[in-house]
């Protein structure tokens, strides 16, 4: 049976989702879980690639198992299988061809900044912290010219596979700059990314919020595919996959979170 999860995970320890060799990944804790749990250990499709440090909320991965265990309880007895940065929040068999990349319509990431000259003890490694007050409205002005059909190279890091062989078009349906007391979430929307495009967006929004950028000059931006012409790429710690959409699976789609998609605490 091809099966799908909706995943939670603190990244701050692993290398990232995909397995490598420099460290612990998400997706070889994963499966040492689903090992100790299942007796075997099924390779498993990821919706995303996340670096280093980056933290999901609900990441959808899909395997094909034998498995006995009722989709109701199999989170419960695969948590007890798990590390405790890890845990499985929904479990439900899909048809034989699902695959969690391909099948995903669109994907919301969040940046979240603490905005604020004293760091909060609560959950720094969950945020990017920027002492200087940052202006919200000129940070949304900015991301308003970051929705739509464009190609988004100038936010694309060094090494970006797909800049090299393919389309670095991408549309971004959403793009939204919110500011709850100090802390500050972007909310970006859109069919795909390249390599750390929000990272660089979210980095770009916070030099129109310091005054540093005029959001008048984004489209400017993006027509010159130079990355020099964007914002810094933030740190990873600031980075959260909130959600998937799979608008053809109805039961995924009920756990959609409703609300603000980067509240932690």
């Amino acid at each position: 049976m091809n099966i799908l999860l909706d995943i939670s995970y603190d990244g701050s320890g692993f290398c990232g989702f995909q397995v490598q060799n420099n460290g612990l990944s998400v997706c070889q804790a994963l499966q040492d879980g689903l090992e100790a749990l299942l007796g075997t250990r099924p390779p498993v499709k990821g919706c995303s690639r996340t670096d280093a440090g980056v933290h999901a909320l609900h990441y959808a991965v899909n395997f094909w198992a034998d498995c006995r265990i009722p989709m109701e309880k199999l989170p419960l007895a695969l948590n007890q299988k798990l590390p405790a940065a890890i845990r499985v929040n929904r479990a439900m068999e899909v048809e034989e061809e699902f695959h969690a990349r391909y099948a995903a319509h669109e994907k919301t990431y969040c940046y979240r900044i603490w905005n604020s000259p004293i760091d909060s003890p609560f959950g720094a490694g969950w945020h990017h912290r920027l002492p200087g007050k940052l202006d919200e409205a000129a940070m949304q002005a900015a991301a308003d010219r970051f929705v739509g059909s464009h190609d988004f190279m100038s936010l694309c890091s060094a090494g970006c596979e797909v800049a090299l062989r393919g389309s670095t078009v991408r549309t971004i349906s959403r793009c939204r700059v919110q500011r709850t007391g100090d802390l500050v979430t972007v909310t970006v929307t859109a069919d795909g990314y390249l390599y750390n495009m929000v990272r660089i967006l979210a980095g770009t929004l916070v030099l129109a919020g310091q005054h540093k950028l005029d959001p008048e000059r984004v489209p400017a931006i993006l027509e010159s595919r130079d990355r020099s012409q964007a914002g810094p790429t933030l740190p990873a710690q600031g980075l959260f996959l909130a959600w998937v959409d799979y608008p053809e699976l109805p039961a995924w789609q009920a756990g959609k979170p409703q609300g603000e998609p980067g509240r932690i605490l």
